[in-house]
């Protein structure tokens, strides 16, 4: 058996002098230390051994093991050292050559004027609101002065989930919101969706964005209201530019108007852009009706308020140029390089 063990062992550094790869170095690991190995063999015929001499050829099948294992051990670990370096040779890196260069995404031009509108109103303390878009009827409609048979429900296509439910058409119900769960002072802007049915073209979506404001707050009046967006509108658009006041029509507002800036690209004097008049249509606003303040629990004759709204698109829109409403939709990188 002693013989058989040394001859073991010189097979095995003879058949790793030759092994070429990892895979020819585990069938000589499977020949000789595996189950049917003859290392495995010999050790079955221990019991074949006398007794007296098992201890030494036990200590001897203990070492050719121990040998023969580290022997394959050393074998793997140069295998596996110049497969490295065939590797290192046949994957050589030219770091002289320019990296793929990372794309980087783009603010989404409405982000970026939203932002700006954000910090414009809270540098002037006011609070951001938020509401569903799934509205009911009475905070869409009814608290805002606008019953089942007004008019102006007319002007608005709205979306219904069913009679009691709709898509908001503006972010004033958010408005409503807050004066039901707040105590006045309130100052607040309600950015965010709203929908109407209308066709899709270069000026009309079926989803859209506004911004809308409100103040209630004991002696506000028609001047806070024209000093506050004035303020606003050089803050947007630079010292220079001017307001002016229209009187329009809006159910949940009286008095109310439309306001209009100066064209910040003739500075008045008519262009294309504000199709030659000086000045371009921004946003509507007016006195929180007093009906309105008193549906929403506020006491008509101790406070009073003031609200204004605009289209985020139309902003967005006249601060870039941009002429057609559906590119913010189309998600044309080409389009959000620009920004």
């Amino acid at each position: 058996m002693k013989e058989q063990l040394e001859a073991i062992k010189i097979k095995v550094v003879k058949s790793l002098s030759n092994v070429a790869d990892l895979k020819a170095l585990e069938e000589v690991r499977i020949n000789i230390l595996g189950k049917k190995g003859e290392l495995t063999s010999i050790l079955k015929g221990m019991k074949d051994v006398e007794p007296k001499d098992r201890p030494m050829i036990g200590a001897l099948v203990n070492e050719v093991r121990a040998d023969i294992e580290a022997a394959i051990e050393t074998a793997k670990n140069s295998l596996v050292s110049k497969a490295r370096e065939q590797q290192l040779k046949e994957e050589v890196i030219d770091v002289t050559m320019p990296s793929n260069k990372k794309v980087l995404g783009h603010r989404h031009p409405m982000h970026i004027v939203l932002e700006d509108l954000k910090n414009i109103f809270i540098g002037m303390g006011y609070q951001i609101a938020k509401g569903p878009e799934v509205e009911e009827d009475y905070y869409n409609f009814k608290a805002l002065n606008i019953p089942e048979d007004h008019p102006a429900r007319d002007e608005q296509d709205t979306f219904y989930i069913d009679k009691n439910f709709v898509l908001r058409t503006s972010t004033s119900p958010t408005q409503v919101h807050v004066m039901e769960h707040e105590k006045p002072p309130i100052r607040v802007i309600a950015p965010g969706r709203v929908y109407r049915s209308d066709e899709v073209d270069a000026t009309h979506s079926p989803m859209f964005h506004q911004v809308e404001g409100l103040v209630i707050d004991e002696h506000i009046t028609m001047a806070d209201l024209k000093g506050a967006l004035a303020e606003f509108v050089k803050e947007l658009y630079g010292e220079d530019a001017k307001v002016r006041f229209r009187p329009h029509y809006f159910p949940f507002t009286e008095p109310s108007a439309e306001v209009d800036v100066s064209c910040f690209k003739c500075g008045g004097t008519g262009c294309n852009i504000c199709k030659g008049s000086g000045w371009i249509e921004i946003l509507g606003c007016g006195m929180v009706h007093p009906k309105v303040l008193e549906m929403s629990g506020i006491d008509s004759t101790k406070y009073s308020g003031f609200a204004f709204g605009m289209g985020l698109e139309r902003i967005t829109m006249l601060r870039y140029g941009i002429e057609d409403l559906r590119l913010f939709y189309e998600n044309d990188i080409r389009f959000l390089k620009q920004f």
